[in-house]
């Protein structure tokens, strides 16, 4: 196996007490075993001991601490990505999980393509599915398309990092996985997708109840992010793209203002859903 071929695989972790051995173990459990798992504790817990309490221990697996407590998961991501070994990198929350081939289909694809994104199997805390996003072909997306694809989170991405090595922001109030894809894009022209679902996103209570404060928190990074394309703040290796991720932007703000989930909807009314009608591009 070539070097290049490994990964780092970054996961902050925050109270991830109840949720980080169905994490880990989906990484352990990977067809593709050339990797580390760089876990960093955003709260001082000993999550080597919380693992092998669940039996779980494993050499490719380093524990790292953010040197914070509730910081958030980029500062912790940041000091993963700076510790982090290999050239080709993923992000796993500790509250979601791999499907078994995801590093095997997708890390040689990002030391050809330099960065790729999968299909989502998005998921209740308690494994029941709610829906897929980005199932279809296998495909090149330019920035101008890649959100009318893959409009929920971007956790799922996998990168070289020679191609394009940014941090994550440590300031923005939402958003910041895709904030991280823009930097991204400043390097890399366009990212292949992986069309079948190789990423569960576990929705959490928070995440589907739209709970206190979040609206705000994605209105205000949203309009942050729609205002350093118009700026300039983002320039792309496409610039063609600016305009399909400016455009994704606005229909998501727009969005953000009619969405309502009801209280107890069983099953929950989710973003992905009200969103996706408005994003049908015509001819």
């Amino acid at each position: 196996m070539l070097k290049e071929l490994a990964v780092s695989i970054i996961m902050p972790a925050y109270n991830a007490q109840a949720t980080i051995a169905r994490a880990v173990a989906s990484v352990l459990a990977q067809t593709h075993v050339h990797f580390e798992l760089v876990v960093i504790a955003d709260d001082e817990q000993d999550y080597e001991a919380v693992l092998g309490r669940a039996g779980i221990a494993d050499q490719r697996l380093r524990f790292l601490s953010s040197g914070l407590i509730g910081a958030g998961s980029c500062p912790a991501r940041n000091v993963g990505l700076d510790a982090a070994r290999f050239e080709i990198a993923a992000i796993l929350d500790a509250d979601d999980a791999f499907k078994p081939e995801k590093l095997e289909i997708t890390v040689p694809l990002a030391v050809q393509y330099g960065l790729v994104s999968c299909a989502l199997d998005i998921l209740t805390p308690d494994g029941d599915h709610l829906r897929h996003v980005g199932i279809g072909e296998n495909r090149l997306l330019s920035p101008d398309d890649y959100k009318f694809t893959n409009f929920s989170m971007d956790s799922m991405l996998v990168h070289d990092r020679r191609r394009a090595d940014p941090r994550f922001s440590t300031t923005q109030p939402a958003m910041t996985d895709l904030e991280y894809l823009l930097k991204i894009f400043a390097q890399v022209p366009a990212c292949f997708h992986v069309g079948i679902p190789l990423h569960d996103y576990v929705k959490m209570p928070v995440s589907l109840s739209n709970g206190p404060g979040v609206k705000d928190r994605m209105v205000a990074s949203k309009t942050m992010m729609r205002r350093g394309l118009a700026e300039g703040n983002y320039p792309f290796a496409d610039p063609t793209g600016i305009v399909g991720m400016g455009r994704f932007l606005d229909i998501s703000l727009a969005a953000e203002k009619t969405y309502a989930p009801r209280p107890g909807a069983n099953p929950p009314d989710l973003f992905e859903d009200h969103i996706e009608p408005l994003l049908v591009r015509t001819p």
